[in-house]
């Protein structure tokens, strides 16, 4: 199974485990991209709806992908009181598109699963010629010691592959997805804004976070709960909840 495709398997969880992203940001991509009552938005990979939400209440219209079936179940219910939010199964890869007609193409935590030959040309191509493409990701930060540093030991010892730095450190600066964005030829120069905020777990909170992760969903059944086991022994070790920072990175650029 394809990464991408472990998210449907723990959908009920992934709605409340998973993070959400500042208001600020939703405000900073509107102005950015001059968006009014009558523009559309595309979403590449919506989930749960958790950033199709910051638009919903903005009065805006989506139309929302995603290729998990239990993942855009959630999302209808969260949304059901936003008539102008629609929502299609499907991988962008699959989706026949609807050329030149969104003002904004948004990928939260998602544009690193497209296709890279497609990820910015086929994007581009929906969009209007003066449209925006805005990306972003929440990058969860160290924890602070000494949990950190049992965290680290816990991940040599249980599950070594997953050691190091974050999948999402992606959407970092010095990540690849900066500078592929600012190598494509579908789009112009790129601006770059950072959101730092920190959210408070309890071990179950955490562990629930961990297991909508892919890397940790792709772990054998026995290794993943060992690992789990042992992270929440060493958070009710430490007081029995922590603050876990993030960085959200938004990237935005506008159709060449």
């Amino acid at each position: 199974m394809e990464q991408r495709f472990t998210f449907d398997g723990v959908a009920a969880l992934y709605g409340g485990a998973r993070p959400v992203y500042p208001e600020p940001l939703f405000n900073d991509i509107v102005a950015f991209a001059g968006l009014d009552d009558m523009d559309r938005i595309l979403e590449i990979g919506c989930g749960t709806g958790q950033a199709t939400q910051g638009f919903a209440r903005r009065g805006f219209s989506v139309l929302a992908l995603d290729p998990g079936s239990d993942l855009i179940g959630i999302a209808r219910e969260n949304l059901a009181d936003f008539p102008n939010i629609r929502f299609t199964t499907s991988t962008f890869e699959a989706w026949q598109g609807d050329a030149a007609v969104f003002t904004l193409a948004l990928a939260a935590q998602s544009l690193h699963w497209v296709a890279p030959e497609i990820r910015f040309a086929k994007t581009a191509a929906q969009l209007t010629p003066d449209g925006t493409l805005a990306v972003f990701g929440n990058v969860p930060l160290p924890p602070a010691s000494p949990l950190g540093l049992e965290f680290s030991r816990i991940y040599s010892q249980y599950a070594p592959s997953l050691s190091g730095p974050p999948a999402e450190a992606w959407y970092l600066p010095d990540g690849p997805f900066a500078a592929l964005f600012e190598e494509s030829d579908h789009f112009g120069p790129v601006t770059h804004r950072c959101y730092p905020w920190s959210r408070m777990h309890s071990a179950t909170s955490y562990t629930d976070l961990l297991r909508t992760l892919s890397g940790h969903r792709l772990l054998a059944d026995g290794q993943r709960e060992a690992l789990l086991a042992e992270i929440a022994e060493a958070i009710a070790t430490h007081g029995g909840e922590f603050e876990l920072r993030y960085e959200t990175h938004l990237y935005l650029a506008t159709r060449r």
